[in-house]
Order: structure tokens, then C-alpha cells, then sequence
């Protein structure tokens, strides 16, 4: 089993050991945690939340996002506390000798160490891969940039830059209109999941080989891949995408369409689905219209369709049609605020908002989106104070490993 936060076995329980909890499935894996913003903080939150132990290393004026605000909770930026829960806090100076050797020490007995530090600005201090991996050589160690190691190197890494080198910004808007970002640092996100796959793949490996490695992701290939349809319609079919609003360039209708009092978006992605759209409005025969009959034939004639889809829609409002609609089976919905996102997955059963913490220290946060039947995601802690569990963890760095081991695959020790 891979190593846990270690201590000495003979050592009384430390004031960082969780509570008594069922285990999650990344139990007894440390994560040394050098990342800050939000792809980092995101993949290890999720890995937090799967039972594994975060230790999130900040510079003495913390994670920037602790001071984005408003909007704030107490004090502190909401920013930082969507992305920071299940984690503990220490502040090092890494340019700090006393300090720098701290967290060397902690990637040493780490299982995972992930950073985003501008390629190659970790190996002035002996944290870089090639440092880390000659005292622990089974660490999986993940690094995120904005453009890689190569000739973007020097760029900097940040998702609306991103959003916008990528293309996407060139696909977001209407369509004689101004090139829009998306509302959601889609990429940040995006890859931060991915350093998680690769973080979850290297340990899979690990497993079966003792062996470590270093996981790369950066935002500039996750933009690409994420656009996954629009990409292959440039590098498989040689035509470059471009900006259509709230339209769909293969399908139709697939975008909002204006009811009596608001747009409602409607889906019909093959032609049985369309053929229950246009039954549910009343036009069974639109469904047997050569023009309209077959997805080719309705992405060709959409400006013909829509004026008779706008007029059918007149006829009720959004939530009345999104009932009609939803028991003919068309997959339909209405235009919601994050509010009204939060109410509908309440009203569905999918329990989206946990509290994280005790008592008036509680925070409501959103949930991880993963359901498992055996290793539910846990919610020990809130996002951390700057430095909360500094004295405590400097402790436990300061005192010998008892094996002192280089290769620590083997090891079973709890913090």
C-alpha cells in the first residue's frame, strides 16, 4: 500500500490525524500540494475528497485567490474556498534555507507532488522532478503550465489568455458579434481534471511496477482536446469552425428558441427525437417534410424550420412547454441562474450543497460530482486558514524518519 503521512510508529496520535471516517478510495496517499489559483487546487480538492492527504504549501502572502474578492464569506474570497476544502495549510519560505528543507522533506515523503510553477522555476530550489525523484523515486509528480516546457515555456499560463490562443474565444458569441470568453474558466478546470487522470493512471502504474513518473498537463493542449469536435473539424476535415451564437453547426434545433415569455433551449439531436418535437407541437408532419425529415436536411434548411418552430413555441410560456415538452420525451430546459442550477439539482435528488466543517464554522460548498457505492467522497475540513497547520506539520518534517527510506513504496505510516 502506497505511504500515508508518515510519523514514527511509537509517536502518541498527531493533532493532524483525521477523525475516525470510512475510508476513501485514495486513503493513506499524501499529496504535497505546491500548486495555487485554481487548476491545481481543483485536482487536489478532488483528491481530498477521495480520502487522500492534501498538504497545501504557500509563500508567506498565500494563494493570490485568498484575497479575489468580492464576493467573499467572512472575509474570504469564495474563490478560494470552491477549490480548498480537505486541506491542510503550511507557509514556506522557499527562499528560506530552513525552509527550502522543509519542502524538500515533504516531497520526499510524498506520494504526489503537483506544482504549476513556470517550467523549470522549482529547480532553483530542489523541487523540480529530477531533484525530487533522487531522494523519492516512486513520487508521482504533476505539473501544470500554460504552453509546456518547450517553445511556450515562458508564456503565461492563464485561462483567459488561454481561452483565447486556443480558438475557443473565435467560437463563443453571435456570430457577426464580438468574440466572447466563456463565463467559467473552462480550462483551468479542464485541466485540472486531467492532471487528476494522469495523477490516477501514474499511481495505477506505480501500483503494478513500484516505479514513478512525472505527469505533464498544460492548458494550451487541454483547450484542444476539450474542443474535441471543433478541433477534428479543423485537423480531420480542414475547415476552421467558426462563431455561431447559440447555435449548433451539425444539429438542429439545438439552441434556444424564444416561447411566449422567455427562450427555452430544445434539443433534437437525431430524428426520432425530432420527430416527438414536432408531434408535441402539433406538427407530426414536419417529421415527414423531406426537408426537415433527416439531421442533414435540417442543419440545411434551419432557417426554414426555426420561423415554424418560433411560431409553434408562442403559444405558451417556458415552464409550460418544458412540462409538455418533457413528458413527450424532448430533451428540453429552461435558461437558469446559478441559483435556479442549484434548486433544479436540489429538486432532482442529486443533494448538490454539503457542509463542510462544524457548527457556525460550517461552509456550504458544492459536493464532487462522483458518487461511489462503496468510498463516498468525504467532507472533513474547510478550506484553510493561511498557515493553519504550520506548527504541526513542521513538526512532523522536523522529526527523523525512522527508515529514512529513498523508496518508500512499500511503507504503511499515518500521520
Amino acid at each position: 500500500m502506497p505511504p500515508a503521512f508518515a510519523s514514527t510508529p511509537t509517536d502518541t496520535a498527531s493533532p493532524l490525524e483525521a477523525p475516525a471516517h470510512q475510508a476513501g478510495p485514495l486513503d493513506g496517499l499524501l499529496v504535497a500540494d505546491f500548486s495555487r489559483v485554481l487548476a491545481g487546487p481543483y485536482s487536489t480538492q478532488l483528491m481530498g475528497d477521495l480520502g487522500a492527504t492534501i498538504v497545501k504549501v504557500e509563500g508567506p502572502s498565500g494563494d493570490e485567490t485568498r484575497d479575489w474578492a468580492p464576493p467573499e464569506r467572512d472575509g474570504v474570497s469564495t474563490y478560494y474556498l470552491g477549490v480548498n476544502r480537505n486541506k491542510r495549510s503550511i507557509t514556506l519560505n522557499l527562499a528560506d534555507a530552513d525552509d527550502r528543507v522543509l519542502a524538500q522533506e515533504l516531497a520526499r515523503r510524498a506520494d504526489i507532488v503537483i506544482e504549476n510553477f513556470k517550467p523549470g522555476g522549482l529547480a532553483k530550489f530542489g523541487l523540480d522532478y529530477a531533484s525530487v525523484r533522487t531522494t523519492n523515486p516512486a513520487v508521482i509528480y504533476a505539473s501544470i503550465s500554460g504552453f509546456g516546457t518547450a517553445g511556450g515555456a515562458a508564456l503565461p499560463g492563464y485561462d483567459l489568455i488561454v481561452q483565447a490562443m486556443s480558438g475557443l474565444m473565435s467560437l463563443t458569441g453571435d456570430a457577426d458579434g464580438t468574440p466572447f470568453r466563456s463565463g467559467v474558466s473552462v480550462f483551468d478546470i479542464m485541466t485540472g481534471m486531467q492532471a487528476t487522470v494522469g495523477i490516477l493512471a501514474a499511481l495505477n502504474h506505480r501500483n503494478s511496477t513500484g516505479q514513478g513518473q512525472q505527469v505533464q498537463v498544460n492548458l494550451l493542449s487541454t483547450a484542444l482536446s476539450a474542443m474535441a469536435n471543433h478541433s477534428s473539424t479543423y485537423v480531420a476535415g480542414g475547415t476552421v469552425p467558426f462563431r455561431m451564437g447559440n447555435a449548433h453547426p451539425s444539429l438542429f434545433p439545438y439552441e434556444p428558441l424564444p416561447a411566449s415569455d422567455g427562450d427555452i433551449v430544445i434539443v433534437a439531436a437525431n430524428d426520432p427525437q425530432f420527430l416527438k418535437l414536432a408531434t408535441a407541437l402539433g406538427h407530426p408532419e414536419w417529421a415527414e417534410d423531406d426537408k426537415f425529415a433527416r439531421t442533414v436536411s435540417r442543419n440545411q434548411n434551419r432557417e426554414e424550420l426555426r420561423p415554424l418552430l418560433v411560431e409553434a413555441l408562442a403559444a405558451r410560456t417556458t415552464a409550460e412547454w418544458f412540462d409538455e415538452l418533457t413528458r413527450a420525451g424532448v430533451a428540453c430546459g429552461p435558461i437558469n441562474t446559478i441559483d435556479g442550477g442549484v434548486a433544479l439539482a436540489e429538486r432532482l435528488g442529486l443533494n448538490p450543497v454539503v457542509q463542510v466543517g462544524e457548527g457556525d464554522d460550517a461552509i456550504p460548498m458544492v459536493r464532487n460530482p462522483i458518487d461511489f457505492s462503496l468510498t463516498p467522497a468525504r467532507y472533513l475540513s474547510p478550506p484553510p486558514t493561511l498557515g493553519q497547520d504550520a506548527d504541526e506539520i513542521r513538526a512532523w518534517l522536523a522529526r527523523p524518519d525512522p527508515e529514512h527510506r529513498s523508496d518508500h513504496y512499500e511503507s504503511e505510516y499515518e500521520l
